[in-house]
């Protein structure tokens, strides 16, 4: 089987149900962009020693290959049926508390970096918000549902939380 088709060369791509629509469209912007995001855990997951985090990374990962069948399946051929879940988000919002249980209270604005495993989360958490705002340009024109808006706030809050976290683990953490 050949990687390329062909059929993108009219400057238009297929979405889940045969329906085809130009490269630019905003559901291709939102998925292409959560495609984006996964690319970048999978280099933070390089930079990350325990496996507990790891895994949690890969669990993300699962949940955006989610996400984007959902951003790539047209509103009306999933007829209300997302794959990402309120539990999901649920989820996410348990490894957010357990990151912050761990660091000392913040004592300022915190600058990008401090060492390579935090400059990639907030790498990633910029990349979630730009994948957020991504969302709600479609959402202006196809709602896209709750659970999808919540989970993807969540991402960038989890990505903020997990940067400290790297960060703090060497001591590394830059204040303004």
């Amino acid at each position: 089987m050949k990687i390329y088709t062909k059929t993108g060369d009219d400057g238009t791509t297929g979405l889940i149900g045969n329906v085809r629509v130009m490269k630019n469209n905003p559901r291709i912007e939102a998925y292409g962009t959560s495609d984006e995001l996964n690319s970048l855990i999978g280099l933070l997951v390089c930079h990350v020693d325990s496996d507990k985090d790891k895994n949690v990374l890969r669990e993300i990962q699962r949940q955006l290959f989610a996400l984007g069948a959902d951003l790539a399946t047209p509103s009306q051929k999933n007829e209300g049926k997302t794959r990402i879940t309120q539990e999901m988000t649920l989820w996410l919002e348990t490894q957010i508390d357990a990151c912050e249980a761990e660091l000392p209270p913040m004592k300022g604005f915190i600058l990008p970096g401090g060492n390579e495993a935090a400059a990639v989360c907030h790498l990633c958490r910029t990349t979630a918000r730009r994948m957020e705002r991504r969302i709600y340009d479609l959402h202006e024109q196809e709602p896209v549902s709750n659970d999808i808006l919540q989970y993807v706030n969540r991402l960038s809050d989890f990505f903020f939380v997990f940067a400290r976290k790297a960060a703090n683990e060497d001591g590394s953490e830059i204040f303004l």
